[in-house]
């Protein structure tokens, strides 16, 4: 995403921060071993439980905290993002998230590169309601599927559940489907979270491999 609209230009030391960044992330993962996420009985991953940022790294220079049992951020120069240490690539992912109506966020799919996380490389479900371009606003998939319907997430908790199915991507928000859709572009990666402005909080994260 942009600050305008859906990615945000990034000056040359934002670039050179997110360059590091990925190479950190990518030794953190050459590291990780066998500690991954635990797993529950139903094969779903915790990514994300409220206490802890283990199974993320922060690429860019969003205040990523944690408050309430939430990932929180709300300043950055450039599109920052949280990124798995693991990569995905059929998979069920269910969070919820909060956002004020200004907010500029995304969950991205499918990442190959963790330090060149855009709309055009990985597939990214956006959080967007106040889009200049409402295409591709909250619920669809930016570039690829607009949402069926719009729903205005600001200022509430919303939950959105995304499946990975092969070439079948499927888009669940508050209940509603949104976007129900085949594409071959990307086939496996890291997921991120995006803050690109406003206020933005994730909560309860958990991914199934399928």
């Amino acid at each position: 995403m942009r600050r305008n609209d859906d990615s945000a230009r990034r000056p040359a030391r934002a670039a050179s921060r997110l360059t590091f960044a990925g190479a950190l992330l990518a030794l953190l993962v050459a590291c990780s071993g066998e500690s991954g996420p635990p797993t529950t009985d139903g094969g779903w991953q915790v990514l994300f439980d409220g206490s802890a940022l283990d199974y993320w790294t922060i690429v860019g220079d969003a205040n990523w905290r944690i408050e309430e049992g939430a990932a929180v951020a709300d300043s950055s120069t450039a599109a920052s993002f949280l990124v798995s240490t693991g990569t995905y690539g059929d998979f069920e992912l269910e969070l919820e998230f909060w956002v004020d109506s200004a907010a500029n966020s995304g969950v991205f799919l499918r990442c190959p590169d963790p330090a060149g996380i855009s709309d055009t490389a990985c597939y990214e479900v956006n959080i967007f309601d106040t889009r200049s371009d409402q295409t591709y606003r909250t619920g669809g998939i930016v570039n690829l599927a607009e949402p069926s319907q719009f729903v205005y997430t600001g200022g509430q908790w919303n939950r959105y559940q995304i499946a990975a199915r092969g070439n079948r991507l499927e888009v669940t928000l508050n209940g509603k489907p949104m976007v129900d859709v085949e594409d071959s572009q990307f086939a496996s990666g890291h997921l991120a979270l995006q803050y690109g402005q406003g206020t933005v909080r994730f909560r309860n994260v958990r991914v199934r491999p399928l």
